[in-house]
């Protein structure tokens, strides 16, 4: 369930009902969701559950559960499961014939979306990218050809590195951080790329959440649905084989020849057989 990601006042009736019942809350950090439930006068008791000791307390949980036993799960800030280990916990529960139910509630990542003044029609979450610059870039890179606004987290110490090396490999592309969002000290700076990555790097490290939104790449291609991709690479395949029949469908549509040709491939097999 998701609590608030710094007002207090956002979270609701439900989520205080839930929380109440629940024979366990399983949480992050006992000490930060202790002063929640606190403020709340909940007594449930609080167990934590994070990605150091998930996979060892799984088990016990699934079980505890498929017993009968309720178990409340929530984030430090937001929507549990969301960038977490949680969603192994939602996922073995759901495979144990567990119920799994949502109360929802805040997310830092769609609230900046909604706030940025980008295209929300059509977003991809990346989460936090890779800490290592090699393996970052990639990501990135990975990213350049994805034709929807990109939503990430990243931490104050990293993101004006970030926004610089997502400058260099994404273009000039139109951004937004949005910091602390519903507490005290909120904040949304909006600018290009290289803008940004240049403010920053002149200004001491921030402080607080920080989810950063970048624009689509300028002028995406027209998506295609899976049946109009295969009419197109059907038509290709009756003359060319799987690589050349891709590239065609790639150049006449703009999308990804690597994934065309997995999709020439799938098409091929049944004929070939």
């Amino acid at each position: 369930m998701a609590t608030p990601i710094g007002n207090l006042g956002d979270i609701g009736e439900r989520a205080k009902e839930v929380l109440a019942a629940a024979d366990l809350v399983l949480c992050e950090d006992t000490r930060h969701s202790g002063r929640l439930m606190a403020a709340l006068g909940i007594e449930t008791r609080l167990r934590p559950y994070h990605e150091h000791n998930a996979a060892r307390v799984r088990p016990g949980l699934i079980e505890r559960l498929a017993a009968g036993g309720t178990l409340a799960l929530i984030s430090d800030a937001g929507m549990p499961a969301i960038a977490d280990p949680g969603h192994k916990l939602v996922r073995d529960a759901i495979d144990a014939g567990v119920l799994v139910s949502a109360v929802p509630g805040p997310s830092a990542g769609i609230m900046a979306l909604a706030i940025s003044g980008l295209p929300t029609d059509r977003f991809f979450f990346q989460g936090f990218l890779p800490a290592k610059q090699v393996a970052k870039r990639r990501v990135l890179q990975e990213l350049a050809a994805v034709p929807a606004t990109l939503v990430l987290f990243e931490s104050p110490q990293r993101i004006a590195g970030t926004l610089g090396l997502a400058a260099e490999v994404l273009g000039p592309r139109p951004a937004a951080i949005a910091r602390e969002l519903t507490k005290l000290h909120e904040e949304v700076r909006r600018g290009s790329l290289a803008g940004l990555a240049s403010a920053l790097a002149r200004e001491p490290v921030p402080r607080g959440e920080i989810v950063l939104v970048i624009g689509p790449p300028p002028d995406a291609p027209e998506v295609l649905d899976g049946a109009e991709l295969d009419a197109l690479l059907e038509a290709a395949l009756r003359e060319l084989p799987p690589g050349k029949a891709a590239a065609r469908v790639a150049e006449a549509t703009g999308q990804p020849r690597s994934l065309l040709y997995q999709r020439a491939l799938a098409l091929r097999r049944p004929a070939e057989g």
